[in-house]
């Protein structure tokens, strides 16, 4: 990388040196006769180009780094104005005295000032496309690392539940156990998209939700509606799931009473509306209401649907609601080819 940028450098600088060259040679074309041969007037433009190149560089490769960039502004400003003028006695003098001094003065200001110019705005595109650059690595490193979190958060529920059947040795155990494998099955090969079928992620919540109907026996209504065309919308995998999770342990698993679970899922055109609305036990624990899967779902929504969705959470007395709202349409991710 280091080196790709010094051959840039090179090859800007080398641009530049010809482009002034060229300038140059065609602003004095006017005056061409008054110089004795052309080669003469070549090397009149070539000695000029070389002052004024001279100047940018020191500018561009010491005045800047050393000085300007170490907020050592009084310093740079003092050696900035000092190389001009060196350069306009060099160049002037000898000619037309300090008249000529005066007039290459401004020429060398402004020359200077359209150098540190198109300096500075280079810089600044090679400064945002490396922040462009660190904000994707680490927006990729964290999602990565907030996928790996809801793996074991989904399984560590599951198992707990299957361990409730197991203790009062229900024969639907095995069934169970062969139901939470296809889970597992589903889970682990969508953790390596980007995008899933939003039909299939929503197949997956409709077996998870049998799996905890089966074990919440009938102290638990589940209902789970599904409003609209699904095909063809893709989104991120294991999105939707950590608040059905969340409204399982903290509304019927944390109560014998009888207790209520509703599910929606509506579509209006590419924005996916999603609802899920839980009955509080009236004892609650003094635990923290939120866990690892919401906050871990706040923190992906945000990454990959910014500005897209809307989370809103209604923490009453009784009930406990989530609405949630994703245009599937806008994402930062790209799109998976197989599924």
């Amino acid at each position: 990388m280091l080196e790709k940028s010094l051959k840039n450098t090179i090859f800007i600088n080398i641009g530049a040196f010809f482009l002034v060259l060229i300038l140059e040679i065609l602003s004095m074309w006017g005056i061409k006769d008054r110089f004795d041969t052309n080669y003469s007037f070549f090397l009149h433009g070539l000695n000029y180009t070389i002052a004024i190149m001279a100047i940018i560089w020191i500018n561009h490769f010491i005045c800047i780094p050393f000085f300007f960039d170490k907020r050592r502004y009084f310093l740079y400003t003092i050696l900035l104005v000092a190389s001009v003028f060196i350069g306009a006695y060099l160049k002037g003098y000898g000619k037309d005295g300090w008249y000529g001094v005066y007039k290459m003065t401004f020429f060398l200001i402004y020359t200077t000032g359209t150098g540190m110019a198109a300096y500075f705005l280079r810089r600044n595109i090679i400064i945002q496309r490396e922040n462009a650059e660190k904000e994707k690595l680490q927006k990729e490193m964290e999602l990565n690392y907030l996928k790996e979190q809801v793996n074991p958060h989904f399984l560590f529920n599951s198992l707990n539940s299957i361990y409730s059947l197991s203790r009062k040795q229900s024969l639907e155990t095995p069934d169970l156990v062969m139901q939470l494998s296809e889970l597992m099955r589903y889970q682990l090969e969508s953790s390596k998209k980007e995008t899933v079928l939003l039909k299939e992620e929503l197949e997956f919540i409709e077996n998870y939700l049998l799996l905890e109907e089966k074990r919440l026996s009938k102290r638990c209504t589940i209902e789970f509606l599904i409003d609209g065309d699904v095909s063809g919308l893709r989104i991120s995998p294991m999105l939707l799931i950590p608040f059905v999770e969340n409204a399982v342990k903290h509304g019927a698993q944390s109560t014998n009473e009888q207790s209520t679970i509703d599910i929606s899922v509506a579509l209006k055109n590419t924005t996916l509306h999603f609802c899920v609305e839980n009955s509080k036990p009236l004892i609650t624990s003094t635990s923290k209401r939120e866990g690892l899967g919401l906050e871990n779902v706040r923190r992906r929504l945000n990454l990959l649907y910014p500005n897209s969705h809307v989370l809103e959470i209604d923490d009453k007395e009784e009930k406990y609601h989530v609405n949630l709202s994703i245009d599937l349409a806008v994402s930062k991710l790209k799109k998976t080819v197989n599924d």
